[in-house]
């Protein structure tokens, strides 16, 4: 039994930064790399359905990025995940979340595992469509934001906890093999021992481009574009005190500063 974990390494600004040149993102010398906080919790719930398994499943890491991923990949690797996957093409700097689910369906097709897990969303751009999309392009069930999950290797259907607007959970089935976005606080993610950190360096990588999952810069080519990318201007606020005419008086004269007047 194999489970394929998707993860990302994301970007995490500092309070201070400067956008490029082209005004498309954030300069790259203001950026903190680190592996997706949701994917934690997404590589640990593998994990433990690994060893309640007494080590029956198997727990891939895959991820899609240029050499600078190789960090996010070896952490989850430290944490007890047998081997990882690492795709990139220079094709893929642009690439939207549509076209990484392209990338990953095909690794999957490689892997053939029994479930795949992403984290809910990213923590650099929120898009929370790769594992949508990626249960699409594959025709697999799909449940996102995973609060709890009952499955075991060998099950047919395995039985989800969702998070719904209001408060609200939804408990429901879905038949395997299946995508499944898991969301914070499903788990307490363990962190990399020493030895494990050691191990990971040790364990098998699999580096591919493009042509070896059967893939081009063509049929990869991202369906969206970052037009501009800025930080919004910050407003300011006055509580207005007093009594309903005095406050009543001073937002007539905030209306005629703002027109003005």
């Amino acid at each position: 039994m194999k489970i394929l974990v998707a993860v990302k390494q994301v970007s995490v600004l500092d309070d201070e930064f400067e956008m490029r040149d082209d005004g498309r993102d954030v300069d790259e010398d203001f950026f903190e790399k680190d592996l997706n906080e949701f994917d934690h919790f997404a590589v640990e719930e593998a994990l433990l359905i690994k060893e309640a398994s007494g080590g029956e499943a198997e727990v891939v890491i895959v991820t899609v990025g240029d050499d600078d991923a190789d960090d996010a990949l070896r952490t989850a690797l430290a944490k007890g995940a047998e081997r990882g996957v690492r795709v990139w093409d220079d094709s893929l700097v642009d690439a939207d979340s549509v076209t990484i689910a392209k990338v990953l369906a095909k690794v999957v097709e490689r892997e053939d595992p029994d479930m795949v897990f992403t984290g809910a969303q990213s923590v650099d751009f929120g898009h929370a469509a790769t594992g949508m999309a990626l249960a699409g392009l594959l025709g697999w069930p799909h449940a996102a934001v995973v609060s709890k999950l009952d499955f075991k290797p060998g099950d047919e259907n395995a039985t989800i906890h969702r998070e719904l607007e209001g408060g609200l959970e939804e408990i429901m089935s879905v038949t395997c093999p299946a995508v499944l976005s898991i969301q914070l606080g499903i788990n307490q993610p363990r962190y990399a021992s020493l030895r494990g950190i050691r191990q990971a360096r040790q364990k098998p990588v699999d580096e591919l481009d493009l042509s070896d999952l059967g893939l081009s810069a063509e049929t990869v080519k991202a369906a969206s574009r970052v037009r501009r990318m800025y930080a919004p201007e910050r407003g300011q606020a006055e509580i207005i005190e007093g009594s309903v005419a005095e406050q009543a008086a001073r937002l007539a004269e905030i209306v005629k500063e703002l027109r003005g007047a």
